[in-house]
């Protein structure tokens, strides 16, 4: 399972929601089954209805784009 606080925190090089997005999708790609949203992510372009686009880009991992 990914965590989206350990994938934040892992990844201080992440700024942006858009880098997030891409950051889910790789852990999508890279074999985790689920996504825990156990944080709000605090970006500036962070939507307001981040829990479903972060689940959509999980999803469908890097085929998203």
């Amino acid at each position: 399972m990914a965590r989206l606080s350990d994938l934040i925190i892992g990844h201080p090089e992440v700024t942006s929601f858009a880098e997030l997005e891409k950051l889910v999708a790789h852990a999508a790609e890279s074999g985790h089954m689920f996504i825990e949203f156990d944080v709000k992510p605090d970006y500036r372009d962070t939507p307001k209805k981040w829990e479903w686009k972060l689940e959509t880009v999980f999803t469908r991992g890097l085929k998203y784009d």
